[in-house]
């Protein structure tokens, strides 16, 4: 089963959702990086559930436990692992969908696949194997800002059918997080936690688009062919739970515009770095990121599980009627922002290490 992610700056995860704990062990990261703890606590925090209104009630203080790696907060070189504890589990309240197939989650294909699986919660399947990413994701932001001033910030841009209007020239992380949808459009939140609410009284879920903008981006990172940093960045945040697409730059609107009006043109340059009058490409252009800002959204589908009754089967393949119990997010968006920056900062930081590996000898 696939739990690692990454080549130099690698992470493998590990726990299940209703198990006894979750986490990381973080290899490669690069010794005397002076860590600030309380940022990786504050991203697990901003990841947590039972936050605001809009999440699942789950009850989680998600406390972090660094095992290994660190001294006095400064890495050593050495593996660092993560651990955060489960406390408020209820197995319980999986016990009828032992044998019933969730529709559109990972419960049929799990057990065809391996014959058994964790029923409570979702097991590997539930974003709470997330934890360790982000807790790691922190790490890689805290290396990138270090080297590069490198910054990397997430939104909720659409839930449902309202998108929301954003200025990427002055969007920050305090408009982020002025509200509990993560949307730094103060109007276009209050609509958007409206509809969320709305919907979840009807016992229903929905989905929405998170963009992603990198700022101070080196020039360098990615390679061709089978490991362009788009195609790496793809990967990384498709292998989120919930996700359904992915977009860079212009991504799927720029198939409506004319070679020439797409191109982004260079501009001169006394210092020899690389400018563009448009950033259509979203800042990778040969599959090498090209110091403009690097923009990608990322399409999350509503929640599979929903108290609303749907028809489905059993594991003898009988058809049954289920209305879910448990505990779960009516839209993932607003904990789901911390996520794919964490997976963009993984990226972002195998690549900065494989750039200075192969390109910095001489």
């Amino acid at each position: 089963m696939g739990s690692s992610f990454g080549r130099l700056f690698r992470i493998s995860t590990f726990g299940e959702s209703h198990g006894g704990a979750v986490g990381v062990i973080l290899e490669g990261c690069p010794p005397r990086l002076k860590l600030d703890l309380e940022k990786i606590q504050m991203d697990l925090d901003r990841r947590k559930p039972g936050q605001s209104k809009l999440t699942t009630p789950r009850k989680e203080s998600d406390q972090i436990e660094i095992l290994s790696g660190l001294v006095e907060g400064v890495t050593l070189g050495t593996p660092i692992s993560m651990l955060v504890r489960n406390k408020d589990q209820r197995p319980g309240d999986y016990q009828d969908m032992q044998s019933i197939f969730r529709p559109s989650h990972a419960d049929a294909t799990y057990q065809f696949k391996y014959g058994i699986r964790s029923s409570s919660g979702g097991g590997r399947a539930s974003a709470r194997e997330t934890i360790g990413r982000v807790a790691s994701g922190a790490i890689a932001k805290q290396l990138l800002a270090k080297v590069n001033q490198t910054e990397v910030l997430a939104w909720v841009k659409s839930i449902h059918d309202i998108e929301a209007q954003v200025d990427l020239n002055t969007v920050s992380f305090q408009d982020v997080e002025s509200n509990i949808v993560r949307c730094p459009n103060p109007s276009d939140a209050e609509l958007m936690i409206k509809r969320i609410e709305e919907i979840s009284l009807e016992g229903d879920s929905c989905g929405g688009i998170i963009e992603c903008l990198v700022r101070n981006v080196p020039i360098g990172l990615g390679m061709p062919v089978f490991d362009k940093l788009e195609a790496d960045l793809a990967k990384a945040v498709m292998s989120l739970p919930a996700t359904k697409g992915f977009e860079i730059g212009s991504g799927f609107q720029g198939t409506l515009l004319k070679g020439s009006e797409h191109n982004d043109a260079f501009l001169p340059s006394q210092d020899g770095s690389l400018k563009t009058a448009t950033n259509n490409s979203g800042g990778i252009q040969g599959g090498i990121s090209n110091g403009e800002d690097i923009l990608i959204r990322v399409a999350f589908k509503p929640t599979a599980t929903i108290r609303k009754n749907q028809k489905t089967i059993d594991s003898s393949g009988k058809a049954v009627n289920l209305s879910a119990k448990g505990r779960h997010d009516p839209c993932v968006l607003p904990r789901a922002v911390p996520m794919v920056e964490a997976m963009v900062s993984l990226v972002l930081a195998d690549h900065l290490l494989i750039q200075n590996g192969q390109c910095n000898l001489f």
